[in-house]
């Protein structure tokens, strides 16, 4: 991609290409308004990460329906949660069988893991909207925007990242409220604390078993465990979440044992292991993630508050006033945005 030599006139600028920068690129596209989408990483999804396997967010519920909408309308096939079973106690004195799956909830997952809705909406951008590569280093009160590959020049500034990131990493307008500001930076990162271990196998031999897939545990490294198997149980996978600190060089090992422990012989042998620590990932979670995560910072008033002529908006999961953290809460941040812009 070629450098920009001289700033582009825009009437919008998104910081991000996640699931939330993406829905509002085309929402604003489609009534007719210029879009630049400026992405750090080398891909888009964000959180939405990993294919087959969801690396970053997996699930969606009943009553989502801006993701039920966006899955339809894409195309892109969608499946329940295997939930049949029974699920697995991982208790400092033992391992218990628990009748019937009091873990997971009725829910659905994308086929070929969440990323797969983040790429179609990729595929459909017009040429030039896109800027992979290219983190954002200032904003200024002019609204001229500074990043690795140029500048561009623009009406509106959409922030479609976790807001802690954003005070961390891009130089703000000097003319941004510092009680926003001090609020972007004391709300936690959305799964900026959380690892995620995804083990593949050559079948989900535990439904065969009368297991769900399911568990919890006292004893880790993995706290929870969920079937992530695609539809008809093909790829066959569980998966688990766990805390940075579980994380050294031993964990691979300690993480086999414990599916061993939990599942049978058969779970400690995976044909593969991924391990995502969101905590590492720069472009997600700032070096300094609030601690302790105070949730009710999430859909704060500060981000929906009309600063510098309504012309700076965020627009992350962190921000929505409901579901905030889940992909419907980004896509709610996502129309509340856009309906700002256009309004303007």
């Amino acid at each position: 991609m070629s450098v920009v030599t001289s700033p582009h006139a825009v009437d919008v600028v998104i910081v991000g290409a996640g699931i939330s920068g993406l829905a509002t690129a085309h929402a604003l596209l489609e009534v007719g308004l210029s879009v630049a989408i400026l992405e750090a990483r080398g891909r888009t999804g964000g959180r939405l990460l990993g294919s087959p396997f969801d690396l970053g967010a997996s699930w969606f519920w009943p009553g989502e329906d801006r993701v039920r909408a966006l899955v339809d309308r894409w195309g892109v096939a969608s499946f329940d949660q295997y939930r049949a079973g029974d699920a697995v106690i991982d208790d400092l004195d033992g391992v218990y069988r628990y009748q019937g799956n009091p873990i997971d909830v009725p829910s659905y997952r994308i086929t070929g893991g969440t990323s797969t809705l983040a790429d179609a909406l990729t595929r459909a951008l017009p040429p030039d909207v896109l800027w992979q590569d290219c983190p954002v280093q200032g904003i200024g009160d002019d609204f001229r925007i500074t990043a690795a590959q140029g500048e561009w020049q623009a009406k509106h500034v959409v922030l479609a990242l976790p807001p802690a990131l954003v005070v961390a990493s891009i130089s703000l307008p000097g003319a941004l409220p510092e009680h926003v500001i001090d609020v972007a930076r004391r709300t936690p990162v959305w799964m900026g604390d959380a690892v995620k271990v995804v083990a593949h196998y050559d079948e989900p031999f535990w439904r065969s078993a009368g297991f769900a897939g399911a568990g919890m545990s006292r004893r880790g490294p993995l706290q929870e465990i969920h079937d992530m198997s695609g539809p008809d149980g093909e790829p066959a996978a569980l998966f688990g979440f766990a805390r940075p600190s579980s994380l050294h060089s031993g964990v691979d090992d300690e993480i086999r044992q414990q599916l061993a422990r939990m599942f049978g012989p058969r779970a400690g042998e995976p044909q593969q292991l991924f391990i995502q620590d969101w905590s590492q990932e720069r472009w997600t979670t700032p070096s300094a993630v609030a601690s302790p995560a105070d949730y009710s910072m999430f859909g704060h008033r500060a981000f929906r508050e009309p600063v510098m002529e309504g012309r700076l908006l965020w627009a992350s999961t962190e921000t929505a006033e409901s579901f905030a953290g889940h992909i419907e809460g980004a896509l709610e941040a996502s129309e509340r945005t856009v309906r700002a812009i256009v309004r303007r």
